[in-house]
């Protein structure tokens, strides 16, 4: 079908199939990508979409099918030749060097030199301020890293591809851990690059980013191509129905009142800024929840969610200030571990770099920080092992060939349920989650909120933390807001609306 009037794509996929040791993650997949157009690429977790963005972008070479640019076929060598081609990739797994600054991570592998051949290093510091200029971001380019958190790393990856004069730019849940005023800069930037016939591959989750932005769509279930067609011929409702294979009801668990004893109370927990005197990550903080209730926290990037859950957690102790009481009982927590024995577990914002070891199987990783269960004599017994894994893949419908399968080799929204089982093994009462939906799918986000529900009913206590307003509003009991390291505001579920939310998240007037 023609897209905007143009009778040719730029860029096409025929009969893609790509097969890893038991799984065959896409089957005769077609896939078409037009000058000027943004073509959301759409399915659940599993459904194929990080396979075949990584064969047209060159990450795989050993697949069945073919690539047609401007109608030639092609078969990039690597990503260095897709980028070459005019083929860039925003990958939504952070693909940055922790310990080089923002400037070498955006120019390695395209360093500019000087007439005498050294590294320009000045020149890539000021050209990297340009970019990030386009982008409305102010980070020092100097800056490394790892001192930057998940939304400031998105967006240096976003930086990396606009080096480049790319015709074809791959964007794989480039919203998944940016603030909001980011995300309209993305959007407008994104308007601007296919007025100039830049063609846009957008993968994302976020059904209102899709209507927003996107002409056209493609869906992908269980590695197969199920329809291309212009979004306007599409609604909600029909796109997630083609997604997932069915109709599928509310998407947020109902979650009941709780009526039973305070599991958790934290009162005054402060952490210092560790580079700026007198300033905070979190400052003064208190907060409680009961068992059988979600405490829903809600904030911009940058106001100090993150470092309340790694504080609660032990991961900051020799810094903090305030209490932490469990079931009112006060309890020093100096280490993740003194964490676990309380009964308080942590889910990270980032699975990939906090919460999974990648090389290690899906057995290994449920089992990490619950030896205990499956050790005697100090020896680890498969069959133990083996047990808990399967009740856990079981419980959370996990997709994996064999228990012995490296974790890296899972979706992303699989990778996350891996990390809920790992904590689930300690046997919590309290369940701190941080971002749990964050780049998975409609049908995986619902699992996940059923699981949530299922847990609070039977007593568990759960700190809730998304980005999303509908999400904090719809899975919550109480909200609490943050702002500028501070408890800004709380509400009772009733009481809140976005537009409360949001005017209690804003930074104060000076």
């Amino acid at each position: 079908m023609e897209a905007k009037g143009r009778k040719k794509p730029i860029f096409s996929a025929r009969n893609i199939t790509k097969t890893f040791p038991g799984v065959k993650a896409l089957d005769q997949v077609n896939f078409d990508v037009y000058a000027g157009t943004v073509t959301a690429l759409m399915g659940e977790n599993g459904a194929g979409k990080s396979t075949l963005v990584k064969i047209l972008s060159g990450v795989y070479q050993d697949y069945q099918g073919s690539l047609l640019l401007d109608g030639k076929e092609v078969r990039f060598q690597n990503p260095r030749h897709a980028q070459d081609s005019g083929v860039a990739i925003i990958h939504q797994e952070l693909n940055l060097i922790p310990y080089l600054n923002i400037s070498e991570n955006i120019f390695l592998g395209r360093e500019q030199l000087t007439p005498l051949g050294f590294v320009d290093k000045r020149r890539m510091r000021r050209e990297t301020v340009q970019i990030l200029a386009k982008l409305n971001i102010e980070l020092n380019p100097r800056a490394k890293i790892t001192d930057l958190r998940v939304g400031q790393q998105q967006v240096v990856e976003i930086a990396k591809a606009l080096l480049v004069e790319s015709r074809i730019i791959i964007m794989d849940e480039p919203t998944s851990a940016i603030s909001d005023r980011e995300a309209e800069i993305l959007f407008s930037l994104i308007e601007t690059l296919t007025e100039k016939g830049v063609a846009i591959v957008y993968i994302t989750h976020k059904m209102d980013e899709v209507f927003r932005i996107a002409d056209r769509v493609t869906i992908l279930r269980d590695g197969q191509e199920i329809d291309s067609d212009e979004i306007s011929n599409y609604n909600e409702d029909k796109l997630i129905r083609n997604m997932i294979g069915r109709e599928i009801g509310d998407f947020f668990a109902n979650v009941k009142t709780p009526s039973q004893a305070e599991v958790l109370r934290v009162e005054n927990l402060s952490l210092p800024h560790p580079s700026r005197d007198g300033d905070f990550l979190v400052e003064n903080v208190s907060l409680h929840v009961h068992a059988g209730e979600v405490l829903g926290i809600f904030g911009l990037m940058g106001a100090g969610r993150t470092e309340l859950l790694e504080s609660i957690f032990g991961v900051h102790s020799q810094n903090i200030s305030g209490k932490v009481q469990i079931m009112g009982r006060q309890v020093d927590i100096n280490t993740p571990f003194e964490a676990i024995q309380a009964g308080i577990a942590l889910v990270p914002e980032d699975r990939k770099e906090s919460g999974l070891v990648q090389m290690m199987s899906v057995a290994e990783n449920i089992s990490l920080a619950s030896i205990g269960q499956i050790e005697k004599w100090q020896l680890l017994i498969d069959r133990r092992e083996e047990e808990l894994c399967q009740s856990y893949i079981k419980q959370l419908r996990i997709k994996t060939p064999t228990s012995r399968q490296p974790v890296e080799k899972l979706s992303g929204g699989n990778q996350q349920k891996v990390v809920l089982a790992k904590w689930l093994a300690t046997r919590p009462g309290v369940l701190l989650l941080d971002e749990p939906t964050r780049g998975i799918d409609v049908n995986a986000k619902n699992e996940i909120y059923l699981l949530i529900n299922q847990l609070t009913a039977a007593g568990m206590a759960i700190i809730f933390v998304s980005s999303e307003l509908p999400e904090i509003m719809s899975i919550s009991n109480r909200i609490i807001v943050l702002s500028e390291a501070r408890l800004s505001a709380e509400f009772e579920r009733e009481d809140a609306t976005e537009e409360t939310l949001l005017k209690a998240a804003l930074p104060r007037s000076a």
